[in-house]
């Protein structure tokens, strides 16, 4: 196992910096200055100069990147040109609010998918499956806007039972003490994820309940409850685990957009008002913080896997 975490450490390393590179080099393609975009199109050409020498923009791109490398190396993304504080202060501000919300939303993806997928593989082609399928993928296949517009829509505007503003404490404590403000974000967050999850759980628990120890519990009088429970859940998590391992990409992009609808002080929201203002510090240092969060999530599903499935072993070699 040891040489295992090793080797995949290093993997890491390589994916992150490949992220570093490619988002480096996207973000600087994308037409229009980061000058314009936070003096103003009508500033001078002079003024224009002198924010480029002050950030180092007027320095060739290889020269940027590898002071960029350099710096995050020791944790440091810069200075926001909009907000002109640290990005790596902004990150740490904000990203306790996000592990909040993006908890939050991840628990009751969970805790509604697994049982749904299973339900579904129980009664596999009967009218209950087939109308859950058409619901999933109905809400697979909206964007995420499209939710949080609707919920308050209803719930706000209409029927006046939530408020359409996420908490606006910068505390997390001070967000958890507004659990109504906090309803119509994480519903937002979990509407895709559950359609998505539920179907990687049904197909999972099918193949499982198709196995022969499953057959054998049933047969020996086993209750269905805990053939369920003890056998069929723990034996399709695996590409459930493989999934969630890997969706820090999708689930951040949907708190960008949920953050920004509600208002919500993250650092999805942070990244929107980054993007629109070409503050690349904000812009870099968030994709790596997204990039890093994917590889760890991928390892601690690598070895979730050793912990549900005691045949899978990473031997050292």
């Amino acid at each position: 196992m040891t040489a295992y975490l090793i080797r995949r450490t290093g993997q890491a390393i390589v994916v992150v910096f490949g992220v570093m590179l490619l988002t480096f080099i996207m973000i600087h393609l994308v037409p229009g200055s980061a000058a314009r975009a936070t003096l103003g199109t009508r500033a001078t050409a002079e003024r224009v100069a002198v924010f480029n020498a002050a950030n180092g923009l007027d320095r060739p791109l290889a020269a940027q990147f590898v002071t960029f490398v350099k710096q995050a190396a020791v944790g440091d993304f810069g200075t926001s040109y909009s907000l002109h504080q640290p990005v790596s202060t902004l990150i740490a501000q904000r990203l306790p609010r996000d592990a909040v919300l993006l908890g939050l939303s991840t628990l009751l993806t969970l805790a509604v998918a697994l049982p749904l997928g299973i339900f579904q593989a129980v009664r596999r082609d009967r009218v209950a499956d087939h109308v859950l399928t058409v619901v999933s993928f109905v809400l697979y296949s909206m964007p995420d806007f499209f939710f949080a517009l609707l919920l308050v829509a209803v719930f706000s505007v209409q029927w006046h039972l939530l408020p359409p503003q996420a908490p606006q404490a910068e505390s997390v404590g001070g967000i958890l003490a507004d659990p109504q403000a906090l309803v119509l974000p994480v519903v937002t967050l979990s509407l895709v994820s559950v359609a998505g999850f539920s179907r990687y759980m049904r197909s999972s628990a099918i193949t499982t309940l198709a196995q022969d120890y499953v057959r054998v519990s049933r047969a020996k009088g086993l209750p269905e409850r805990q053939v369920l429970l003890r056998h069929v859940l723990r034996n399709s998590l695996l590409p459930v685990i493989t999934v969630l391992g890997l969706a820090a990409p999708n689930i951040v992009a949907g708190a960008v957009i949920a953050e920004s609808v509600f208002n919500y002080p993250g650092m999805g929201l942070l990244f929107y008002q980054a993007a629109t203002s070409k503050d690349y510090p904000i812009l870099l240092g968030s994709t790596l913080v997204v990039g890093v969060a994917t590889v760890v999530g991928s390892l601690l599903a690598d070895i979730a896997y050793g912990l549900l499935d005691p045949r899978i072993r990473y031997v050292d070699a």
